[in-house]
This record gives C-alpha cells, structure tokens and sequence, in this order.
C-alpha cells in the first residue's frame, strides 16, 4: 500500500490537520482501510479508487470509525494527486455524493485545491440536546454568542454549530470526551463546530472529534463547509461571500482555511486550502 502523509490547510508540515492517503486503494478491503487508519493515527485517512472514467471514489476512516465526507482529506487527496498527476479538475464520488474538486499551482510550485461540497442542510438543535451538549463541553448558556444560535448543519456530515461570545472562551476547551462522544454518536454527529466571530468575514474554529477517537481536529474542511451553509440558510452573512476561518491555533497547529458562499441557496459551499507532504 502506497500510504502517503500530508498536511491540509497549512504551506508548513507544522501545522494544518495531517491526513494519510492512499492514492489507489483498488482491492484493499474494508477491515484493512480501518486497521490502517487507526495505526497511522491521523484524524482520517482517505482511500482513494479510480474509475475508468477518470472519477475517483474515495472513502474516509478515522481511527475509530469511517465518516462520509471529511474536507481536510479531501483537500490532502486532491493536492497529492495533483502533485503526482499534474492540477485540474476531479470528481470525487464519496458517500455523501459527488464533491468536485479544482486544483492549481502557484509561481512557488504551491498546489491550492477548491472543493465544493454536497447541498447544505441546516436544523434545529432540540433543546435537551443542546442543554447536554453544553453540559459536556463544560459550558453555560451565557458563554454563547446570542447573534450565531445554536442549529446542527450538514455539508456532507453533520456538525452542531455552536458559537462562543468571546475568543477566551473558545481558548478554553476542557470538555467530557466520553459524554460528548455518547451523545454525538446517538445525533450522527462528526464534529463539533465551535466557532468565534471575529469580523463579518473572519472567524475562528475548534472542532472536538470524539466519536473518531480524536480530541480535537486541527483543520476541519467538512466543518467549514457546514458552517458556510448555516450562515447563509440564517440569513448572518451578505451572500456572496468569502470567509476567512482560522483553526487550530490553540493546538499550535495553525490552519487556514477559505470559505465561498455562493448567493444560490441550494449551491455547495466552496472550502480552499493547501497542502503539503509531511517529510
């Protein structure tokens, strides 16, 4: 197995969200993706099988559990084909549906890929729920921004969007890992999305991972792309736009990542970043 290591949405093997790829997985069974993800150990690994027409399929497995779409991968996956075939276009057939996939090089030979995600969806969050999903994260009703509500949104996975009154809350993340990881995989939920708004356009994010056996992500495209669709479907940002989310600083893992969101209400949601090779 060709097993490559990358870093997505970061230029410095230091930071971003690593993520193992395997470029041709053809004939590599199921119980085998799994095994490998949780020895190579990274937030998911992506198993990638090309089709006759150029298409790929691909499957993403967390050190615990498969999910159906994750956008750090993804992005890990495009640049690394990329880098191997040459930037373009691709389509990519994961479990959530087609997600079609734009990579480019810059005059520094630095490979950006644009994803655009599956229709976002967004729902309320019942109120027994929320009220266990904040007693988990160790957090009061009054730590929340009151302009951001609190809705589960969906752009391939589901994420809980939950959004803090100010950065020092965000900073401080102390959370009931079992708790939340009970409770998120009774809502099939794949993150958490907690955010802080900044500015109009800018924002920053931590995404507890529980349910993949993971505390917290680094970078999280899929997350991104959810979050993108619930401002929209809120009415909280002028569409278009394009926003600015930075994650992981907290980690000392810094990640950038940007997000288009198109005026059309059912249109996907643009998520863009780099990646690069872990030496």
């Amino acid at each position: 197995m060709d097993l490559l290591r990358y870093v997505a949405f970061s230029t410095d093997p230091l930071g971003g969200n690593p993520a193992g790829v395997v470029l041709d997985a053809t004939g590599i069974d199921e119980p085998t993706m799994a095994a490998t993800a949780a020895e190579v150990g990274y937030s998911e690994t992506a198993f990638v099988v090309p089709r006759q027409d150029g298409a790929l399929d691909i499957r993403y497995f967390s050190p615990q559990t498969e999910v159906p779409f994750c956008g750090h991968a993804t992005i890990a996956t495009a640049v690394a084909h990329a880098r191997r075939h040459g930037v373009g276009r691709l389509l990519l057939h994961t479990q959530a549906g087609p997600v079609p996939v734009t990579t480019s090089a810059g005059p520094d030979g630095t490979v950006v890929a644009t994803l655009v995600s599956v229709e976002p969806r967004t729902e309320a969050i019942a109120g027994a729920d929320l009220d266990e999903l904040l007693a988990a994260l160790r957090w009061s009703a009054a730590d929340l921004d009151p302009a951001l509500p609190p809705r589960a949104a969906y752009a391939g996975a589901w994420h809980p969007v939950i959004a803090a009154a100010s950065r020092s809350r965000l900073s401080d993340l102390d959370y009931d890992m079992a708790a939340l990881g009970d409770l998120m995989a009774r809502r099939d939920w794949a993150t958490v999305a907690l955010v802080h708004r900044e500015s109009e356009s800018v924002f920053h994010a931590r995404n507890p991972f529980p349910p993949g056996g993971v505390v917290e992500d680094p970078a999280t495209g899929a997350a991104a792309a959810a979050l993108g669709g619930y401002l929209r479907a809120l009415g909280l940002v002028a569409v278009p736009a394009l926003l600015t989310l930075h994650q992981g600083v907290d980690m000392g893992r810094p990640s950038l990542i940007r997000v288009g969101v198109p005026a059309d209400p059912a249109a996907g949601i643009e998520v863009t970043g780099t990646a690069v090779p872990i030496a």
